[in-house]
């Protein structure tokens, strides 16, 4: 069994139920593959984690852009909470080497892996929320995640991408996109989508994300990197 002592170091947040952060960083698959270790997986753990993640940076952008309207808040807070974000940070932590699969998750690394990793931040989230309260969480953020706002800001990373091909796809060719839902896999409440965006029949681009809009808005900025639309 993985000590997390060394990770608890790193983050400087010690958890009095060591439980909570086994849980956080045990995959299902683990337990399918090991169901006589007598512990639960982190779905439930995400589930509060999410909830809490949006709370925290929902205020940090209140209080963080009293200039800033609903629907620009509303757009950083999507880009700031996003599968490759959560996932960066996870792995900039070194999450990934505490994180409890099965063999066969073990073996990849790809995208499945980032969507594993930003789903254990989020259960860490939780946990931390359970054991240590709001303000221990929101200090954790404040270290390691808040902190990337300031890349999102500078390269745009939080402007509408639908609305943006959108615009372009109508001066350049007169066509309105569409997107299609060409995927979509895993637990209703950890569902992962990947959506085609259309210029009529041509699928520019495709986008993944673990909501529809997100995937969306990653096929966008897919679509204007395909044709050479840049911001």
């Amino acid at each position: 069994m993985k000590d997390f002592l060394n990770f608890e170091k790193k983050i400087d947040v010690y958890f009095k139920d060591k439980a909570l952060i086994r849980t956080a960083f045990t995959h299902r698959s683990y337990l399918n593959e090991n169901p006589a270790v007598g512990f639960e997986h982190n779905e439930r753990l995400e589930f509060l984690g999410d909830a809490v993640l949006e709370l925290a940076s929902t205020e940090y952008l209140y209080k963080k852009y009293p200039q800033k309207t609903e629907g620009e808040m509303t757009s950083l807070r999507a880009a700031l909470v996003n599968t490759i974000i959560l996932s960066e940070t996870a792995r900039g932590l070194g999450m990934n080497d505490y994180l409890l699969l099965s063999k066969g998750e073990t073996k990849d690394i790809g995208k499945a892996r980032q969507y594993i990793l930003a789903n254990t931040f989020e259960a860490l989230v939780g946990a931390i929320y359970l054991d240590q309260g709001y303000s221990v969480v929101f200090s954790f953020f404040d270290r390691f995640l808040f902190p990337k706002l300031k890349e999102i800001i500078e390269k745009k990373l939080w402007i509408d991408a639908k609305s943006f091909f959108q615009e372009k796809a109508q001066d350049a060719k007169g066509i309105t996109p569409s997107y299609k839902l060409l995927r979509e896999w895993g637990p209703d409440h950890a569902k992962n989508f990947v959506i085609g965006v259309y210029l009529e029949n041509e699928l520019v681009a495709e986008g993944e994300g673990r909501s529809k809009q997100e995937a969306e808005q990653a096929a966008a900025h897919a679509a204007l990197e395909a044709k050479g639309w840049g911001k």
